[in-house]
């Protein structure tokens, strides 16, 4: 079987070496507009197996030439490049998952069922730690109840020693965090689905080892689970992670509305307010090399006729051994597992479905203990 991976960066990275230590692929494929940087990831981490291309993500005719004869596509490219991969896999008779990160993305992808369906292939958008794995926990906890009354996902990628101004390190891109903190965020109130604004909503959060944390909303990491479990779940929210004062420190700055993509004009020179934002933000945040990815899932509910409460937790850390983030391993590796399980045609149907429901909870996560994640179950 042959895999072929779009983008060249670092959730690539943990994409390319899980296939490399996990073999199930005869070829891999690794493609970037910069050709340079798709040959040194494919001799870093390519196991001998893998070849590198160059390919313009946003051109039909090169995704096309370039994904036909692969069983398998996986997309670690910036997400307005998603819509087109997706059809030029279903097209080439490939299976397709991504790392999401946008909700008006993602429906485009969801909507292709019919063409992926007619081609006999499984399209997955979101698939990366949150939303994505996330996703597949919380239909493990979902169906442990005969009803269930709330569900609640809690996540965060922090540096291990917080620092100013913020407490935090870049652990992915600087505009998927600058989305996160500006876009209505998805929930399920009182069984239908409703928005929160982001940036609101902070609670206290008792997290061990770290001690006491802050959680909030964003946009994106709900993703799908609204609209999957509308008038099954009352209530669904999920919060981001981070060390106490975080929110309270860069609200003002979306309050102002330096996340705007609306030009405006400084002394002649027309700029988006976002590119500042971000350029400022990325300047000023370290990369998150040494890093803790945070995972609470809850649920509470019936069970043959009594009141339950179910959870997951995970922690995981920097992996010295493999050299990759907490962000990456928690990102990628779902990632690689959902790959691999398309290409064993492990998913339920062909179409396009979102990770909630493409999988089986069960063996998606023993592949990802299998791994190196370990996540804590409890119940009562």
């Amino acid at each position: 079987m042959k895999a072929v991976i779009i983008g060249a960066g670092r959730m690539a990275e943990a994409v390319l070496r899980d296939f490399a230590t996990h073999p199930l692929f005869d070829e891999v494929t690794v493609a970037d507009v910069d050709a340079a940087r798709a040959e040194e990831l494919a001799r870093t981490r390519g196991g001998g197996l893998t070849r590198a291309a160059a390919v313009d993500a946003g051109d039909e005719d090169e995704v096309r030439k370039l994904v036909a004869g692969h069983d398998v596509c996986v997309s670690a490219a910036p997400y307005r490049y998603n819509l087109t991969l997706a059809r030029e896999a279903i097209r080439a008779g490939a299976h397709f998952v991504d790392m999401g990160g946008n909700n008006d993305v993602v429906a485009a992808e969801l909507a292709l069922n019919e063409e992926a369906k007619a081609a006999g292939v499984t399209v997955v958008p979101d698939m990366g730690l949150a939303p994505g794995m996330t996703n597949v926990l919380a239909a493990a906890l979902i169906s442990a109840f005969d009803g269930v009354r709330d569900v609640h996902l809690r996540v965060g990628g922090l540096p291990r020693e917080p620092q100013p101004p913020l407490g935090y390190a870049l652990v992915f891109s600087v505009y998927g965090l600058i989305n996160e903190y500006a876009e209505p965020c998805l929930i399920l109130k009182d069984g239908d689905v409703a928005t929160a604004p982001p940036l609101t909503g902070v609670e206290d959060l008792d997290f061990p080892p770290l001690g006491r944390l802050e959680a909030f909303h964003t946009s994106g990491g709900a993703s799908t689970l609204p609209h999957t479990y509308r008038g099954l779940v009352r209530e669904l929210d999920y919060k981001t992670i981070r060390y106490p004062g975080h929110c309270a420190a860069v609200k003002p700055l979306f309050d102002l509305g330096l996340a705007s993509e609306e030009e405006v004009s400084i002394d002649g020179v027309r700029i988006k307010p976002r590119d500042v934002l971000a350029e400022r933000l990325a300047s000023a945040l370290p990369e998150g090399e040494d890093d803790v990815v945070l995972v609470k899932c809850w649920a509470t509910g019936t069970a043959r006729g009594e009141e339950r409460a179910a959870s997951l937790e995970l922690v995981d850390y920097a992996d010295a051994a493999s050299g990759l983030t907490a962000m990456q391993r928690t990102t990628g590796l779902p990632v690689a597992v959902a790959a691999a399980t398309l290409a064993r045609s492990g998913a339920k149907k062909a179409g396009a479905f979102p990770p909630e429901v493409a999988f089986e909870p069960g063996p998606f996560m023993a592949a990802l203990e299998s791994r190196g994640l370990k996540f804590s179950k409890r119940s009562s």
